[in-house]
């Protein structure tokens, strides 16, 4: 039985060798990831139908916990857009309260997957599938976000597509122009702040100095300046939460049963899935940028230690996102002593700066989730679709039509059906049995009828034992030779479908050679015992020697 992983968080190794100067710019870059996290983790609680202190919380407790404890030495964990959807529907169906019992349910369930080590398993999920589900997310966390960008007055905004198009459509009357004008303005700041500012920060001038403060800070600030000036009529924290507290809020246990589990089984494991996904390909991107290799099961028990703690403290939630990730790393961050500095600055924000939150305009928030969505999709699959085959273009727009129209739990059920069986059938195409010639081989000439040979290529598994079924409906009438040197794998199904060849071939007296079988499809036919009920002289090294036996006066194959 293997070992299961043992438990080493990155952290350890990162700091061998730490000195002053990895420090000093540790410590700059969480700053600056504080800055960026702040008003995203608002941003992302609000949307997912939470009060916006739950994004800043799960920020920092999550951030404590994969720092420490993860796998990856510059992730940065925390609420991240993917989860909007699902936790919007989850307080939409259950309420927040089972909100925290799902989550705790998904942090045990992330643990638990990186305990017995299936983190390398996340790795077999097709891009189809996830480059569909997350520009379905990308739609709905803009579709989402068009009541506070218009400033629509929706009492109670629906989870599913069709319901949100409808509640929109039905209070399109009550646009607020001022609430569009704050949230137009703030997402052209952004967008100019972030695309065009890198242009002139080439040199040591001020622009340089101004690059590193993230756009959605400073689109933040403005609209909260100018709405707070001009006294505008438009929705704020303050006027639509009451406010963020300047504490911690203290440590509590949420109610549990057994019934609401088996509810929110479904909903868990669809949190967990999507927590597993977004972590391990946020912490490849990192390896990819700073030359390392992530340990993706310590990762994925971090990350359930994560969500296993920030339920506790009234979060939602996380994992390792890639904006504030890269942020991270871009800023000169070289251990997770920048993701704890990055609590810290986000813990201090609370402490000190919590109300000033009061005014921040919900219209900005939108549009900085405008912004995140943007960036979040890759739309450009949709324009090279047509450089792929049908079943990937099938696959994504099946999981993206899904997610938006439809569930993302569904979405991922039915983009991993699809995808095994488009897999199933490609291995199965390229699995096949050829046909071998007198002209290769002069002991076959004259025997046409008395000696078949083939060489089989591929996998032998379940969907491609047609091979030896039709085989075994043309037996020839001496001996029938295969040649197993360029098969790579053989499943129980595969080796069960020779065991059945063989009996066949018993009943009709014909000999069976097998020849050349090693590595996997040798121990496979050794473990279900057909190694040992074939006799040995139907066992050759390779094709030729094979032949040449076969070509002999046959010899009963033993019982």
């Amino acid at each position: 039985m293997a070992a299961l992983p043992h438990f080493r968080p990155k952290i350890i190794e990162a700091l061998q060798g730490y000195n002053r100067e990895r420090l000093s710019k540790d410590i700059g870059a969480g700053l600056t990831v504080g800055m960026v996290a702040l008003p995203l983790a608002m941003a992302f609680a609000i949307a997912s139908g939470l009060k916006p202190e739950a994004g800043i919380f799960t920020a920092i407790v999550a951030s404590l916990a994969i720092s420490v404890l993860g796998g990856s030495k510059v992730q940065i964990g925390g609420p991240a857009g993917a989860f909007i959807v699902i936790v919007y529907g989850i307080v939409a169906q259950y309420g927040v309260a089972n909100l925290l019992i799902a989550t705790l349910m998904s942090g045990v369930m992330l643990a638990l997957m990186g305990l017995f080590g299936l983190g390398t398993l996340v790795r077999f999920i097709p891009i189809a599938v996830v480059i569909g589900f997350t520009n379905g997310i990308a739609v709905l966390i803009g579709l989402s976000q068009i009541k506070a960008f218009l400033g629509l007055s929706v009492p109670n905004m629906p989870a599913d597509f069709i319901g949100i198009v409808q509640a929109l459509w039905a209070h399109l009357h009550s646009f607020n122009p001022w609430a569009f004008g704050v949230a137009a303005s703030s997402l052209l700041v952004i967008v100019l702040w972030q695309r065009l500012l890198p242009r002139w920060s080439t040199g040591q001038g001020l622009a340089r100095s101004l690059s590193v403060v993230p756009g959605s800070i400073v689109a933040l600030v403005l609209g909260t300046l100018v709405v707070s000036a001009l006294a505008l009529p438009v929705d704020t924290i303050g006027s639509t939460f009451g406010g963020i507290p300047a504490s911690l809020p203290a440590l509590t246990w949420p109610q549990f049963d057994w019934e609401t589990a088996r509810h929110l089984l479904m909903p868990a494991a669809t949190l967990a899935v999507l927590g597993a996904i977004e972590s391990l390909l946020c912490a490849r991107v990192a390896d990819g940028m700073i030359g390392d290799h992530h340990d993706p099961n310590q990762e994925l028990m971090a990350q359930g230690v994560a969500n296993l703690a920030a339920p506790l403290l009234g979060g939602m939630p996380a994992t390792g996102t890639i904006a504030r990730t890269v942020t991270n790393i871009k800023s000169g961050a070289s251990s997770p002593i920048a993701g704890l500095v990055h609590a810290a600055t986000l813990l201090l924000v609370i402490l000190v700066a919590a109300p000033l939150a009061a005014n921040i305009p919900l219209a900005t928030l939108s549009a900085i989730l405008m912004f995140v969505a943007w960036n979040m999709g890759e739309w450009h699959a949709f324009t090279e679709l047509r450089q792929f085959r049908l079943p990937y273009r099938v696959t994504l727009l099946a999981v993206f039509l899904l997610t938006v129209i439809v569930d993302l739990t569904v979405a991922v059920q039915v983009g991993l059906f699809a995808a095994c069986a488009t897999f199933i059938y490609r291995i199965s195409s390229l699995s096949r049995a050829e046909t071998v010639h007198a002209e290769g081989y002069p002991m076959l000439r004259g025997l046409d009828s008395q000696v078949h040979g083939y060489r089989l290529y591929g996998a032998l598994f379940f969907g491609a034992v047609k091979l030896l079924e039709a085989m075994q409906n043309r037996l020839p009438e001496q001996a029938l030779v295969l040649d197993l040197k360029n098969l790579i794998y053989i499943d129980s199904s595969g080796a069960d479908a020779l065991d059945d060849l063989h009996i066949a071939c018993q009943k009709r007296g014909v000999r069976l050679v097998l020849c050349g079988a090693a590595h996997q499809p040798a121990e496979m036919l050794t473990r279900n015992g057909l190694r040992h009920r074939i006799a040995p002289d139907d066992w050759a090294a390779d094709l030729a020697e094979g032949l040449g036996r076969s070509c002999q006066r046959p010899t009963p194959s033993s019982p």
